[in-house]
């Protein structure tokens, strides 16, 4: 069973329930789009770092099996969390503006 993807999915849902029953708003943008590629990419680079290194490992029978480079697709949703969660915190935590 794939219970890497099952849980990311599961909480990444969880936390967009959480941002939109409190009055965030998603919106796109090109600054948004920018920081998650650039996020994707240095998850890559060092993912496959410490994955290559034997620092971190994943038990085979927990992974879809897709990876880039050594790396588990599954990492990557902490970069697409990071891009979701950051902003909403920023937005709704920052200065109020008339």
């Amino acid at each position: 069973m794939t219970t890497y993807i099952l849980l990311n999915v599961i909480f990444i849902l969880l936390v967009c329930l959480f941002l939109r029953l409190h009055g965030v708003r998603f919106t796109t943008s090109r600054a948004l789009l920018i920081t998650l590629v650039g996020l994707l990419a240095l998850t890559a680079v060092f993912d496959n770092v410490i994955v290559g290194l034997n620092i971190v490992g994943y038990n085979t029978n927990n992974i879809l099996g897709l990876f880039i480079g050594v790396a588990p697709v599954e990492d990557f949703f902490y970069a697409l969390l990071a891009v979701i969660v950051v902003p909403a915190v920023w937005h709704r935590l920052g200065p109020k503006h008339d």
